[in-house]
């Protein structure tokens, strides 16, 4: 678990993607190495909370930490939840960026927004601040199949630096619940965060099989 006198700061966006549970299970586990998450989510994503959850995340940000402090047992301070308009948040600015971002679920607009440096609301300006400064930034897409167009896109950000790590779960780890393909695709995210986790037995650590 990382020291919390000097936490790792992580942005997580979630997006109007398919994928929720995702997102959830990311910022639960960054919660739970320690790190401080700094969560935007779109009002798409509160449509795909509710219909892939059963959770209604509020329109009001302050409630929405409140909610999600309580259901990943944070820590005074360490979740802070900022709105889709709130400018003066501080991933805006890239005087005080994250650490990392990562954007999960990524709908294909959201993509499209990022690789074309919109920057029309916080979760694009939190985007394109993290590339500018030279951030880990992680796209999380969970959309089939691509078009040309999903993929232009990905290839115009990974040029960028930007890394694109698809939703696909793994099976040489012997899934048996769907929480376990969920904790294959977070446990890919933590480790390009450098983030300690126990999520899965690593590749040659227990089991067989092919990546």
């Amino acid at each position: 678990m990382m020291h919390l006198d000097n936490p790792k700061t992580v942005a997580v966006a979630l997006t109007g993607a398919s994928g929720m549970p995702y997102g959830l299970r990311l910022v639960e586990c960054l919660l739970a190495a320690g790190c401080r998450v700094w969560l935007l989510y779109s009002q798409v994503a509160q449509v795909v909370a509710r219909q892939e959850m059963d959770l209604s995340l509020p329109a009001r940000p302050a409630e929405v930490e409140s909610l999600l402090a309580g259901r990943f047992s944070a820590r005074e301070g360490q979740l802070r939840v900022f709105g889709r308009e709130e400018w003066f948040a501080p991933p805006a600015s890239g005087s005080n960026p994250p650490d990392a971002m990562v954007v999960c679920p990524c709908s294909m607009g959201s993509l499209a927004s990022i690789a074309a440096g919109l920057a029309s609301n916080l979760i694009e300006r939190a985007a394109d601040v993290a590339i500018k400064e030279g951030r880990k930034l992680i796209i999380v897409p969970r959309e089939t199949p691509f078009s040309v167009l999903h993929l232009e896109n990905m290839l115009r950000l990974a040029r960028m630096g930007v890394v694109i790590l698809p939703a696909n779960p793994g099976f040489y780890h012997h899934p048996r619940r769907v929480e376990d393909l969920v904790d294959f695709v977070v446990a890919r995210i933590l480790d390009q965060l450098a983030v300690p986790h126990e999520l899965m037995p690593r590749w040659g650590e227990g089991t067989e099989g092919e990546s």
